[in-house]
């Protein structure tokens, strides 16, 4: 059975801990198509990883298998989890890395692709019939994750590979961005390869606000304005945009706005309406 499952991970390419993944998948499935999300997460970073997960998953057939591997609880008490939200399957560790991409299928921010409601229902992963013969206490990733996306992706029932659960770990508190009124506070999730610095604060959350007359602090820098496109700065002037993952970012146009700001993973960001 062909059907497309995709990786995303912290593991970087230096090892050869995603091709093991790979192996996995396809000895039980050699009909897989697998696709690389990213395995550039920065080591740990849940809330890194459960952003850029979300910021590509949508736009993945509706019948889709996503397997998330962001785990610094590996070996330890977390619980090993899958998860159905209509078509879509998610094979991840139970500590969050899951929360934007459920939290977007729950609010229906899907892709031009679809838009259809989603019902959630989630299993404990607690059934080894359903992993590799031996698994290791450090990779999960290959002896638990691999092996049950592989089965999800011939067929096998979410409710053949562990028990019901409806208790799974959401990302919550200082990790997800908040409105009071015209004020959004927010974090900076991930800084890409142009040194553009990308927040959780979705569009949605700046509905209504007035763009022309709303600063963005960060870094202890202030930016006047939610622009449309890189090009309305000058060249070395930073710039506040929503990007192509229809969140808030700060850019420098022809430059590195995380150098210049000395962003890191992490710090605060505040958008305001400019009261003078």
């Amino acid at each position: 059975m062909s059907r497309v499952i995709t990786l995303t991970t912290d593991f970087g390419w230096s090892d050869g801990f995603v091709g093991a993944m790979k192996g996995v998948i396809l000895n039980l499935n050699p009909n897989a198509t697998i696709v690389d999300l990213t395995h550039d997460i920065a080591p740990q970073n849940v809330e890194q990883g459960a952003f850029l997960f979300a910021a590509s998953a949508r736009y993945f057939p509706a019948d889709a298998v996503h397997v998330v591997v962001v785990d610094p609880g590996v070996g330890s008490a977390r619980r090993a989890i899958a998860v159905q939200a209509g078509k879509t399957l998610f094979v991840a560790p139970d500590n969050g890395v899951l929360s934007f991409a459920l939290r977007d299928w729950r609010l229906e921010i899907r892709s031009p692709i679809s838009s259809l409601p989603s019902p959630t229902r989630a299993v404990h992963l607690n059934k080894p019939e359903y992993w590799l013969p031996r698994v290791s206490n450090t990779f999960h990733g290959r002896d638990i994750f691999a092996p049950v996306a592989a089965h999800l992706s011939l067929g096998v029932p979410l409710e053949a590979l562990g028990d019901p659960i409806d208790d799974w770990v959401r990302l919550s508190g200082h990790a997800m961005p908040s409105r009071a009124g015209d004020q959004i506070a927010g974090r900076v999730v991930h800084i890409d390869h142009f040194g553009n610095v990308v927040t959780n604060i979705g569009a949605e959350l700046l509905a209504g606000m007035e763009r022309a007359r709303t600063v963005v602090r960060i870094g202890g820098r202030v930016v006047r304005g939610v622009k449309a496109t890189y090009a309305d700065a000058a060249p070395g002037e930073l710039v506040a945009l929503v990007s192509s993952s229809w969140h808030l970012e700060v850019a420098m146009r022809e430059g590195n706005a995380a150098q210049a700001l000395g962003a890191s993973i992490g710090d605060e960001i505040v958008v305001a309406l400019d009261r003078d």
